[in-house]
């Protein structure tokens, strides 16, 4: 099914640029996979998918070894020029089929109701309008569809959450590819509709440095398949 570019909106194909973070995330994410145990997050994110599945966010493209055989299709949508020439590299590397496109979050080229799953991992923090975005992953999503994420945000007590409040306002940001600390992914998702499944926090790495960066949450969310969802 071919992508849909008629849903960009405007929005120019590179609309997001950041070569430096970029590089520096292509390294530690991979030292990450075995370092941080990262790798096993994945596959506990990916088991059991199956279907046509979209990812926003896709990075480099790790979560795509991890991609169960059930998948029949995966379309990969990465901003940014160099992490998604390395998605495209990966994606040659993975067994299941793997479409690696350029598109915003907030503008997906792609039709409604044309996936049976979702993936967001690590992306949320950092898309400019969280709302629109999760309002896009619900169009593409077909009604009932299944929506896996793995994110980081708010956490910790009130000096945590206020160092990461203040790392928002200032230096967080523009260092790290516009990734922001202090969000809530789980609100975030309940506010857009979704119907939330079953879901646990952790922090990153497991057995290492609490950072402003470590409070994760890993879970199962549903598009509605009621009357008008």
């Amino acid at each position: 099914m071919p992508l849909r570019s008629a849903r960009t909106r405007g929005t120019p194909r590179d609309s997001v640029h950041h070569p430096l973070f970029a590089r520096c995330y292509a390294r530690c994410s991979v030292s990450a996979e075995t370092r941080m145990g990262m790798g096993r997050v994945r596959e506990r994110l990916l088991a059991g998918l199956s279907g046509r599945v979209i990812e926003i966010g896709a990075g480099n493209g790790l979560n795509f070894s991890h991609c169960p055989g059930t998948v029949s299709e995966v379309v990969a949508i990465e901003p940014e020029p160099m992490l998604r020439r390395l998605a495209v590299e990966a994606a040659l590397r993975s067994q299941v089929p793997v479409d690696v496109a350029p598109g915003a979050a907030e503008a997906l080229p792609v039709k409604s109701e044309a996936f049976d799953a979702a993936v967001v991992s690590l992306v949320l923090c950092s898309v400019r309008e969280v709302p629109r975005a999760l309002a896009e992953l619900r169009r593409a999503l077909r009604p009932g569809g299944e929506l896996r994420f793995f994110e980081h945000g708010q956490g910790g007590g009130r000096v945590m959450t206020c160092t990461q409040r203040a790392l928002d306002r200032t230096l967080w940001p523009p260092l790290s590819g516009g990734c922001h600390l202090s969000r809530e992914p789980v609100a975030a998702l309940r506010e857009a509709g979704f119907a939330l499944g079953p879901y646990r926090r952790m922090t990153m790495p497991e057995n290492g440095p609490v950072l402003p960066s470590s409070y994760c949450v890993l879970g199962t969310a549903w598009r509605p398949s009621g009357p008008g969802t």
